[in-house]
């Protein structure tokens, strides 16, 4: 242990010994200069610098110019970057700079360097490998991980945990004494606590028993933990939650409009305990329509330094499992007190509009108010009453429906794209085992709330970024997604050109309307899904942002997320913003707003990316009953090592193993999509149908992999 302290001093020393040339531009100094300049007088520590500096001379970092001084061997010999690690155990780091280009690290230069990890790395002056760029990790700056979920392998003397993590490449090995009363084959959370000068693997302690292996909720609970989000709230945040009223005071009254007068009503998924948005419509005298949109005023309960507040940042946002929702906020709000449940008064922020019969908005008012909402509609209950035209409050859904469709066939004439994706769905039994999968439909209802959603999101944001000029523009949180990168949407034109598609690149507006072409077309076809998920891969992402710019899918030249505060964060403060603005105030501080929309973009892609691994659970739990069964499917990707197949009828996507092809020998034409067999030039490229056979299943890793039934 003390000798790997020493090491990670000498790594310390040997970056502050750096950072003193670089800014002396790296003129020659002896060590008892280089130790003046660091403010050193001990006499062991101006011995253990010229050691180092003995060390990284013979190493390449420094050289002699002179007898008994040193400097850089090259100034910009640093970079500091994310590690990107590959299966092989090497790495490649992405530099902060995005102009610099990728370094190249060998497993032996890493330091102990994982995969995310952000890190300065000693660039080498010449080339190595026939490499333009090959280095080492000369610190480690901050780990991107320092928990992980795994297996537990106990034998008498000593025990290691398996990572699921497949980008974690080492064991981590616990001694007996921190196994927290772990059993063998249970599945555990375990936390980085040294990693010894020299040793191969990690020191660990489990830190929380998540269950048996297998079991449903040791499985959904392990992936929350392996991407980051808590399992519980922290008893001080459920007892703040816990404290606030039910029932509103006289004092939360004030300053609102009321409309709990005016027909109001909520429509969500069947399944749905959190009901953050609400309608409202009045017909008004003069042959206009008065439509609200209400917004749970979750701001009013989430007030800044509270425990609720640092928690709802820190989350960021629910996360949405197959089985399970994790609230942002605790239940008591977030199902109870924001949760604007039918015939209960409740406390909202709105966007509220006077519109005309062809849906021009003559008329606009944000503030806040108090609802009483009349009924809570399923989709498939507002769905029906759209359908048959009769039914409970027909007449406003019916007209809010009309409405609907001619917002949106302005907005896709102004050039937004429609990308509708398949949504699969599993149905589980009483243990959360999957019984059944099918596709969720999308229907007027959901495209209805969808609509006036979006209207109160860009007239919000449009609100605040015409309300100052220049230099008095106000802080605010847009939500904004870039134009495609050029390249990548011409390579996905070629591909969509195969199956007949033709996307015409001249213009932003021409990109949009042949995509959406695109998307009409393909609906229902067996390519919908390849060529949609390939288009969205095209497109840029959309991310949080107070530097306003627009929203290139949706052709809003201003957008915001104003309508789910109860699960999103960034909602919260352009709630808070936007009422701050009302009253008057100055505008806020961007630095401090910018740093919590580069977190909140974040988290979501993290959710996400728990989502996406909830359902490669479940799609792998569902197939493992059906081994050796035989299905369609289409090729949904393609790897130097496989290719992806999606199968029709369930949507469960997994792997044939080139290596498992036993017809010819496959190669990967990576430009093309495909893989082409070296001797009869057969050729598999993406969008292929083929037949499968369900070879085996792996739940551990998520992984499925298929057999290729060939003619």
């Amino acid at each position: 242990m003390a000798k790997s302290k020493n090491a990670q001093f000498k790594l310390v020393l040997t970056q502050l010994i750096s950072d003193i040339f670089e800014k002396n531009k790296n003129i020659a100094l002896n060590h008892k200069q280089v130790a003046s300049k660091l403010n050193l007088t001990d006499k062991a520590a101006i011995d253990t610098i010229l050691e180092v500096l003995i060390e990284q001379t013979e190493k390449g970092l420094f050289v002699r110019p002179e007898r008994g001084k040193f400097k850089l061997k090259d100034l910009k010999t640093f970079v500091t970057g994310t590690v990107d690690m590959t299966a092989d155990g090497s790495a490649f780091i992405v530099p902060d700079d995005e102009f610099e280009k990728d370094i190249f690290v060998a497993p032996r230069r890493l330091r102990n360097a994982l995969h995310g990890d952000k890190v300065k790395v000693y660039v080498f002056a010449k080339k190595r490998s026939g490499r333009k760029n090959e280095g080492e990790i000369v610190e480690i700056i901050k780990r991107a991980k320092t928990e992980f979920i795994g297996v537990a392998k106990i034998s008498e003397r000593f025990a290691f945990i398996i990572p699921d993590d497949k980008k974690m490449l080492h064991d981590i090995f616990v001694p007996l004494s921190d196994l927290n009363g772990a059993k063998n084959g249970q599945k555990v959370q375990v936390s980085l606590e040294d990693w010894p000068e020299g040793a191969k693997n990690p020191v660990g302690k489990i830190i929380h028993i998540l269950g048996e292996e297998g079991e449903n909720d040791t499985e959904m609970n392990a992936i929350l933990a392996e991407y980051g989000f808590p399992l519980s709230f922290p008893s001080e945040v459920e007892k703040e939650a816990n404290a606030i009223p039910e029932q509103m005071s006289q004092s939360d009254l004030e300053g609102r409009r009321d409309f709990r007068d005016t027909v109001t009503f909520t429509i969500d998924p069947i399944d749905a305990k959190d009901f953050d948005d609400a309608i409202s419509f009045k017909k008004l005298d003069n042959g206009h329509y008065e439509i609200g949109v209400h917004i749970a005023d979750v701001s009013h309960y989430v007030l800044p330094n509270t425990s609720l507040e640092k928690e709802a940042y820190h989350r960021a946002t629910s996360v949405y499992l197959v089985d399970r929702v994790i609230p942002m906020l605790p239940e008591r709000l977030s199902n109870g007190v924001c949760s604007l449940r039918p015939n209960e008064d409740k406390l909202c922020f709105a966007a509220v509009f006077e519109l005309d019969d062809q849906a021009n908005i003559l008329d606009q008012w944000f503030g806040r108010t108090v609802i009483h909402s009349n009924r809570r509609f399923t989709y498939e209950e507002a769905q029906e009453v759209i359908e048959s035209q009769t039914g409970d409050y027909a007449e406003e859904i019916l007209k809010l429906n009309e409405l609907a469709h001619i917002l949106r066939t302005a907005k896709f004439k102004n050039g937004a794209i429609s990308f509708e994706s398949t949504e699969v769905k599993f149905k589980l039994d009483e243990f959360g085992k999957p019984i059944g999968v099918y596709v969720k439909e999308r229907k007027d209802a959901h495209k209805l709330i969808e609509d006036f959603m979006l209207l109160a999101n860009k007239k919000v944001a449009e609100f605040i970024a015409k309300k100052g000029k220049g230099k008095q523009k106000y802080t605010f949180v847009y939500r904004t997604h870039d134009s495609p990168n050029l390249e990548n949407l011409n390579n996905f034109a070629s591909f969509a050109a195969r199956f007949g598609y033709k996307i015409n690149t001249k213009s932003d507006k021409e990109i949009a309307k042949s995509l959406n072409y695109l998307m009409e077309d393909v609906e229902g076809k067996k390519e919908q899904n390849i060529l949609t998920s390939l288009a969205i891969r095209s497109m840029a992402k959309a991310i949080y942002t107070t530097k306003k710019t627009s929203h290139y899918g949706l052709a809003f030249d201003y957008y915001t997320h104003f309508t789910s505060p109860i699960r999103r964060y960034p909602d919260v403060m352009v709630h808070r913003l936007l009422a701050h603005y009302l009253e008057g105030g100055k505008s806020a501080d961007a630095e401090e707003y910018e740093a919590a929309c580069v977190h909140s973009s974040a988290m979501e892609k993290r959710a996400a990316d728990a989502e996406r691994a909830s359902v490669k659970y479940k799609q792998a739990e569902y197939l493992e009953d059906n081994i050796g069964a035989i299905y369609d499917g289409v090729i949904s990707g393609v790897t130097e090592w496989g290719m992806y197949v999606e199968i029709e009828e369930n949507k469960c996507e997994g792997m044939i193993r080139l290596r498992d092809i036993s017809d010819d020998f496959y190669v990967l034409d990576e430009k093309n999509y495909c893989i082409i067999g070296q001797r009869k030039k057969r050729k598999y490229q993406l969008g292929d149908e083929v037949k499968i056979k369900v070879k085996k299943v792996d739940l551990s890793k998520r992984q499925i992999d298929f057999t290729l039934i060939q003619d």
